[in-house]
């Protein structure tokens, strides 16, 4: 019943999404409002049809429905409540329904937030555009993504979720998260291709889109981070970021989409960068997709990828037309795209947005080429190919420093040009504390060039958001700034959330320590400070799993900071161990230990110690990310600007303080 009822529900969504498609087609062929109003509707049985399909594959996990191949290969009777939920998003035909879902809510906002446009031929452009990306998605999970295949012999329990799925709670909110962030992208994707079919490519979609391009670069954002903490806490390796081409694959549409809300601002404000933005939308929604063939297809051996299937061709083709629709319109439109504004001077805002996108569109260049190259050279020379951390580092290092400079310098930067006189003024004070930073982060021992600059940086970018909070401040009061423009300040924020990420990835990449200590009961090793005591072991056995593991005391200075049990669990359907690290946490530095090896014949077990500073902050700057973003989407108090259209440069223009200049809103 089960299997019918998701069946059914997977067909009632594809005949919706083909119905939008034809009703809105035809409505825009002939002008036809009724059938322009009657098109959107088909978007709320689309989200209606993966709502109850989800609905059907969650009754069939809950209860165990193992006549369901997708349950009896990623559920089982032993699994916690937890990790059968879960089981939705665990294995590939789960994965592509829980992104027909997201798709399917984000389209009916659509729909309702422009209910009163729905003969809008730009409106319905989208809204067809959005429903034949859902349909994309319902064919493959009707075709080799199916989640209702059945089997002829039912099992009497099910094999269970892959063992790093159902060993920790982020399970629950880091894949979500992603997705909210993957497949928000399609809504500006949708406006940017009804833009260029009618023509209208000012600077109005651009408004009609912002939120949802805030919101979904938002849940991406922090569902990388969401990532990085999973694999901190569950891989035991001691790290967060290993450059794993499924990690660089959420990283990538990240890029764009971060390099298109800042030239937007650039676009709203003098009218450039059209033909700029058009590609950064179309490229983050290709990312998107390329992102999927990654980590669905099963071409690349990681941690956080599904078997090889059946779909990666599909999702190909669906990519090249997708590049070759968008490539195609601009190419198009070409001549229509030509901006009307100019950058008056290589010292403006303008100016050091338009640097900050050739920087992020290189450095997403840099990590796609170390991604897809080895894929490449296995397909066409049949040589596998590994492109790991040093490259990586390499060539990303200088790319980020220079980003953290623009991010420091831009904001203070006035529009069309400046004076010495201002840019003293703006600068000096913020520029100074970098410099002092820089000093005494040499003075306290860092060496190498890309820390020492990382660090008076951070302090330059802080100096100067402070510095425009100040002037904020005395304009509108400190009670009212944010909300004077929440757009400016919830950004100011976001950059707090940068500088604190970066000066933790500074610091844990170049100042961590790690060792392995051999213990028997009651022996201590002591690792930079710290004191380890193994003290006893422990076993547990459940029906989940068993797991060995070893009470460990942590002190430092004569404090005892606790007892800590890092552990080895196995389950049933794993030949190999999976550890468990336990963590100490503190402002300055975790502790952080893994299970090496299980106590032997003597007793003795082999514990993994690392330090390493700043971990915390990471997590923090990654929440203060998301503050900025929902301070960003405040509504705002003050009167929406309005651009002006681009005047010729007769000399400078008078040049005011931030809060004089408001970014538009």
């Amino acid at each position: 019943m089960r299997a019918a009822l998701g069946v059914l529900a997977l067909a009632v969504g594809t005949s919706a999404a083909v119905l939008g498609i034809a009703t809105l087609g035809l409505g825009l062929r002939r002008g036809d409002e009724r059938l322009l109003r009657n098109g959107r509707r088909y978007v709320f049985v689309v989200l209606a049809a993966a709502a109850l399909a989800a609905a059907a594959m969650e009754w069939a996990l809950l209860t165990h429905d193992f006549s369901i191949e997708y349950v009896a290969e990623n559920n089982a009777r032993a699994t916690p409540l937890l990790f059968t939920i879960t089981g939705l998003w665990a294995a590939l035909e789960g994965s592509i329904l829980l992104w027909a879902l997201v798709l399917g809510g984000y389209l009916a906002f659509m729909a309702r937030r422009f209910r009163e446009r729905a003969t809008d031929p730009l409106v319905a452009w989208a809204t067809l555009t959005g429903l034949a990306v859902a349909l994309f998605f319902f064919v493959l999970m009707l075709g080799p993504a199916n989640p209702f295949k059945t089997l002829a012999d039912v099992p009497s329990d099910g094999a269970g979720p892959n063992p790093l799925l159902q060993n920790h709670p982020l399970m629950a909110f880091h894949p979500p998260m992603l997705y909210l962030g993957y497949v928000g992208f399609t809504v500006p994707f949708s406006f940017a291709i009804a833009a260029l079919v009618t023509g209208r490519f000012g600077e109005g979609w651009l408004a009609d889109t912002r939120r949802a391009t805030l919101v979904a670069w938002g849940f991406l954002t922090a569902g990388i981070l969401l990532g990085a903490w999973w694999s901190y806490e569950v891989l035991g390796w001691g790290g967060y970021w290993a450059w794993d081409p499924v990690e660089n694959a959420s990283l990538l549409p990240w890029l764009t989409g971060t390099a298109f809300i800042h030239s937007v601002i650039v676009q709203e404000r003098r009218g450039m960068l059209r033909v700029w933005n058009l590609s950064l939308v179309i490229a983050t929604f290709c990312l998107t997709i390329l992102g999927t063939f990654l980590t669905r297809s099963g071409v690349v051996d990681s941690v956080h990828s599904f078997t090889q299937s059946a779909i990666g061709p599909m999702l190909l083709g669906f990519l090249g037309i997708v590049a070759a629709v968008g490539i195609g319109l601009i190419a198009w439109r070409g001549d229509r795209l030509r901006a009307p504004g100019r950058i008056d001077s290589p010292v403006s805002r303008e100016s050091a947005f338009l640097a900050n996108n050739l920087l992020f569109a290189a450095l997403a260049f840099v990590v796609l080429l170390g991604t897809v190259y080895p894929l490449l050279a296995e397909a066409l020379q049949d040589r596998r190919l590994s492109v790991g951390e040093p490259y990586f580092d390499r060539m990303t290092t200088p790319i980020g420093i220079a980003l953290l400079f623009l991010m420091a310098a831009a904001p203070a930067l006035p529009w069309r040009a400046t004076t010495g006189e201002v840019l003293r003024r703006r600068l000096l004070v913020p520029a100074w504390t970098g410099a002092g930073v820089m000093v005494a982060a040499v003075v306290l021992g860092a060496r190498e060039l890309a820390q020492v600059l990382t660090f008076g940086l951070a302090a330059f970018a802080l100096a100067g958001i402070a510095r425009q909070f100040a002037v904020g401040a005395r304009a509108h009061g400190v009670a009212r700034v944010v909300r004077s423009n929440p757009r400016l300040y919830g950004g100011l924020v976001v950059h707090v959330g940068v500088v604190l990420v970066a000066v933790a990835i500074a610091s844990s990449s170049s100042y961590s320590t790690k060792r392995e200590v051999r213990l028997r009961s009651g022996e201590s090793a002591t690792v930079r400070g710290y004191t380890v005591t193994y003290l006893d072991s422990d076993r547990e056995r459940s029906g989940q799993k068993t797991t060995v593991s070893a009470q460990v005391r942590v002190e430092r200075g004569g404090d005892d900071l606790g007892v800590y049990a890092p552990a080895i669990s196995t389950f049933p359907n794993s030949t190999s161990g999976i550890g468990t690290p336990s963590v100490h946490t503190g402002l300055r530095e975790d502790v952080y230990l893994t299970l090496v090896s299980s106590p032997n014949e003597r007793g003795r077990v082999t514990i993994g110690v690392a330090v390493n500073p700043l971990i915390l902050w990471l997590w923090i700057g990654g929440g203060v990310m998301a503050l900025g973003t929902l301070i960003a989407l405040a509504p705002s108090l003050q009167r929406p600007f309005r651009r002006r259209e681009p005047t010729p440069a007769v000399g400078l223009r008078r040049q005011n303080d931030e809060e004089r200049e408001p970014v538009p809103v």
